[in-house]
């Protein structure tokens, strides 16, 4: 190995893990903010606000990987609006919902909260992940982008500085806030590693991503069992999450779905990306044996 293929492999794993030095302090920041101005979050303004430049980002990233497709533009327009148009009547439902206190308990004998979480998942999930359109589209997209856009997860601290202030029980703020802002954090270093095109940078994306749905595993676990409901096992000293009070419980309704199925998709690129990596190399291989047969 070459010393400029040695430096090539390292100068992403530096810049990235240098991007901590000014994303944690501001994470910090923010999370100070939070806690003295508990407003700002019980608003609903933060999660409204990053959830829609999430949604924005991504029909932009959508369009702009299909643009780079070979698909023809009636193609591209008929995607585009298959993905958007749900997401967004998705997250108009959510937030109504919300606000309108559908998600308390007991408002319903139907289990509205859970159903936000799984079915969207069990919905989206296979249509993305068998799609040969999304497949395309994903091969034409930046396999960071798709890490990158989770950075709004460190807006998760909410649950911390709720915590801090006696508004939501450890028991479950502690894992799911900590999970959150990590998996926030660490969505820069991996987007600059696999940006590299390394077999190490895409390592790196794919444990990211495994990192970020234990935290939602985590996280659902700990607000199922200390919420009211028939598999509450822990009752806390304060109301959990599953109160349904808004804006909080669009974390469990929106967020956490929407966040699973960019996981999903993640996943599925760079596992794409490997199998090609691997057909060019087994390519050069055979290339290589031919030219040197007598």
């Amino acid at each position: 190995m070459t010393t400029e293929v040695v430096s090539t492999a390292m100068v992403p794993s530096r810049a990235a893990w240098r991007s901590l030095l000014w994303f944690a302090p501001l994470t910090a920041l923010w999370i100070l903010l939070i806690y003295r101005w508990p407003v700002i979050p019980t608003s609903g303004v933060q999660t409204t606000a990053h959830q829609l430049a999430a949604h924005g980002l991504i029909a932009l990233g959508l369009w702009l990987g299909l643009e780079h497709t070979n698909l023809t533009p009636g193609q591209r327009r008929a995607t585009w609006l298959a993905i958007m148009i749900p997401d967004t009547l998705w997250f108009a439902v959510a937030w109504s919902a919300a606000i309108n206190g559908v998600f308390h308990s007991g408002t319903t004998p139907l289990p509205i909260l859970p159903s936000a979480i799984f079915l969207p998942v069990i919905i989206g999930a296979p249509l993305l992940l068998s799609s040969k359109r999304i497949g395309k589209v994903l091969d034409a997209t930046p396999a960071s982008w798709l890490v990158a856009l989770q950075l709004y997860r460190v807006f998760g601290s909410w649950a911390l500085a709720a915590w801090l202030r006696g508004a939501l029980p450890g028991v479950f703020a502690l894992p799911a806030g900590i999970g959150d802002v990590l998996t926030g954090l660490l969505a820069l270093p991996a987007a600059i590693a696999v940006a590299a095109g390394t077999a190490e940078g895409r390592r790196a994306a794919i444990l990211w991503n495994l990192v970020g749905l234990a935290d939602f595993a985590v996280a659902i676990t700990m607000g199922t069992i200390t919420s009211p409901g028939p598999l509450q096992l822990i009752v806390p000293d304060v109301q959990s999450i599953g109160a349904g009070d808004y804006p909080g419980v669009l974390t469990p309704a929106f967020v956490v779905p929407s966040s699973i199925l960019l996981h999903a998709l993640s996943l599925r690129q760079l596992r794409r990306r490997s199998r090609a990596e691997a057909a060019r190399r087994k390519d050069f291989q055979d290339r290589d044996n031919i030219g040197v047969v007598p």
